[in-house]
């Protein structure tokens, strides 16, 4: 396999390899736009992310394939998040001088790879060379099936509830600063997440589910968008949030508080969702969701420790803004207090989210 630096046509070439088109698609990659047919009577969802080397990733621990599958993870985890049906990508990369034809190869598999999953053509995009490190962008266009979720629907007297686990992500990147060549399930968790495309669509379905989002930003900041957009508070218990026992595990052993990883790590690609208390039975086996508190009709949104007192929670991920500037509630304890971690003194403990990458 050649080693050459990929020319723009050659990156146009592999990606238009990147899968075969499915229905809908009229003309794909290699003219000056798609053409494409959405379903009769279906809203279409439009949505876009962007990932920077040394913002989102590094890439002494993230490979190209790793960076390709993010791309494309984080975009269907917005449509997850609307309830709705992913169908096609643009995908737009800046590659610096020093990635050659594998590198990109590898990042188109994985492009490939991730969207042949969920039924996702990759129908254009545009490329270039970037005079520092990878630049990634894409944009995914899915179809809403009914009514698509919002964030603005939250009801006082709703559940809060999300799907897996949180913190796993934090861990794994917090691992990963630490040990670069690290692939446990923790790094993969960070590396490449699982978007909740069919738990989004079989929530979307059910009456009762008010509102909805996916948890990209860590569940401090992506809980306060939901209370903003809807006007309505929250109250979440800290012991109650889903952390699993390898996210502890790696806590103890990095000196980490696991209970500030669920909340502010961020990127955890699950959903959060508000719905009334009576739609949870209806919910069944195949979507696994903890409650972890109330929608509330005060204009805050309060974290509760152990012994019943406000708990002071750090907001997720924020572009532009210096990490800990600003703090989701004050109180009199700290998150640390629903479950006590070790810190190390000098401050050379592991970052705990991409918004500390420097």
């Amino acid at each position: 396999m050649s080693h050459d630096r990929v020319s723009e046509q050659g990156l146009i070439q592999l990606m238009q390899r990147a899968g075969p088109a499915r229905a809908g698609v009229r003309v794909g990659i290699g003219d000056d736009c798609a053409v494409l047919e959405p379903t009769r009577d279906r809203p279409l969802l439009v949505t876009t992310d962007l990932l920077l080397e040394e913002v989102h990733f590094r890439r002494r621990y993230a490979t190209p394939a790793d960076i390709g599958w993010k791309a494309l993870a984080v975009n269907l985890s917005d449509i997850a998040a609307m309830g709705g049906t992913p169908r096609w990508a643009v995908v737009a990369v800046g590659c610096p001088d020093d990635v050659g034809v594998p590198a990109v190869e590898e990042f188109a598999e994985s492009v490939w790879e991730i969207a042949s999953a969920h039924g996702v053509t990759v129908v254009g995009g545009d490329t270039a060379a970037s005079p520092g490190g990878w630049i990634v962008n894409v944009t995914l266009v899915g179809e809403a099936a009914g009514r698509p979720l919002l964030r603005s629907g939250a009801k006082p007297g709703d559940l809060i509830a999300v799907t897996g686990t949180l913190g796993r992500s934090a861990a794994g990147l917090a691992g990963l600063e630490r040990f670069p060549d690290d692939r446990g399930e923790l790094a993969l968790a960070h590396l490449r997440p699982a978007p909740r495309v069919r738990e989004g669509q079989l929530l979307g379905s059910l009456d009762g589910v008010s509102a909805m989002i996916d948890l990209s930003d860590g569940l401090a900041t992506d809980l306060a968008h939901v209370a903003m957009q809807s006007g309505v508070g929250a109250r979440v218990d800290l012991l109650r949030l889903p952390i699993d026992a390898a996210t502890r595990e790696a806590a103890r052993l990095l000196g980490a508080d696991p209970i500030a990883w669920a909340t502010s790590g961020g990127e955890d690609y699950e959903l959060l969702i508000a719905l009334a208390p009576d739609a949870l039975s209806r919910v069944g086996d195949e979507v696994s969701l903890t409650v972890i508190g109330e929608i509330t009709d005060t204009p805050t949104v309060e974290y509760v420790a152990r012994d019943g007192r406000r708990a002071e929670v750090e907001p997720g991920f924020q572009h532009f803004v210096p990490p800990r500037r600003a703090r989701a509630s004050s109180s009199s304890s700290s998150a640390a207090d629903a479950a006590p971690a070790r810190r190390p003194d000098d401050g050379s403990g592991p970052r705990l989210c991409r918004s500390e990458l420097e």
